[in-house]
């Protein structure tokens, strides 16, 4: 029989500061031909912390060799490939930080962003340290977020690819669900708790998907690649707390490579 396995350690997590996300096959667009121009954008899901073999340069926003956009270039051989993505990331930082390799000539763009603006780290923290009535109250000022100020975070985004790459095919990619509900986790939080940071990841998902939609842009959803290996069950794909820290609550590279790649791959 297999061990039971522990969900949550609220030491480890009260050191973790840099949680970057939570937080889907496909909703549209059929495979299509090899981009000659590739720009991967996001956070830290994008990035691929989580999932080992950083590139040494990336410094802090660790990207990963084993990241899916890293795995669709290399099965399909972009003409250009450039890799912004960054642990972290914000809707303001991609603005920031990450569109200077888009032009008019970029034919691929990829994206996972609005886990942080969320406060998804925040809220990932006190459902761990301050138990559930705490949990449920800190999920549901991010469900309100995701649902009011979120939106208009990422038409913003959407509309600055698009205004500097106004040829490319944009793919949204989404965030999993955390936890396997009534999974093999006998301590760490409550059912409750975990239900409640999957509906949140759920209108993350789901917003993101209408937001991507109404700007003409593919949206990949991951939820269904990640059923069957979120946290608690018996195959994960995502890290529950983890030394190094930073890697926690995270895909690991078989949720990189058996999760985002594929829908990645069919949607572009």
């Amino acid at each position: 029989m297999k061990l039971r396995r522990w969900a949550g350690t609220a030491t480890a997590v009260s050191l973790f500061l840099g949680l970057t996300t939570l937080t889907s096959g496909v909703a549209s667009a059929a495979p299509a031909e090899a981009a000659s121009s590739y720009v991967a954008l996001g956070d830290s899901y994008s990035s691929g912390v989580g999932a080992g073999n950083y590139d040494s340069g990336s410094g802090a926003c660790k990207r990963s060799a084993n990241a899916y956009p890293e795995l669709w270039s290399a099965a399909n051989s972009p003409a250009s490939f450039d890799f912004t993505a960054c642990s972290g990331a914000r809707t303001g930082d991609v603005l920031a930080n990450q569109l200077g390799p888009l032009d008019s000539g970029t034919t691929l763009v990829s994206i996972s962003i609005g886990g942080n603006d969320a406060g998804f780290a925040d809220a990932m923290q006190t459902c761990v340290l301050q138990g559930e009535s705490a949990c449920l109250s800190r999920i549901q000022q991010a469900r309100t977020y995701i649902a009011n100020s979120l939106p208009a975070k990422l038409d913003t985004v959407y509309n600055a690819i698009s205004a500097k790459a106004p040829s490319a095919q944009v793919v949204v990619l989404g965030y999993p669900r955390m936890y396997q509900p009534n999974g093999g986790c006998w301590f760490g939080l409550s059912e409750r708790s975990r239900a409640a940071i999957n509906s949140a990841s759920d209108d993350l998902s789901d917003v993101t998907a209408k937001r991507a939609a109404d700007h003409g842009f593919d949206y990949g959803d991951v939820r269904p690649a990640f059923a069957g290996h979120e946290i608690c069950s018996d195959d994960e794909w995502l890290h529950s707390v983890t030394w190094p820290i930073g890697d926690s609550y995270h895909p690991t590279a078989a949720g990189q490579s058996g999760g985002y790649y594929p829908v990645m791959e069919n949607a572009a």
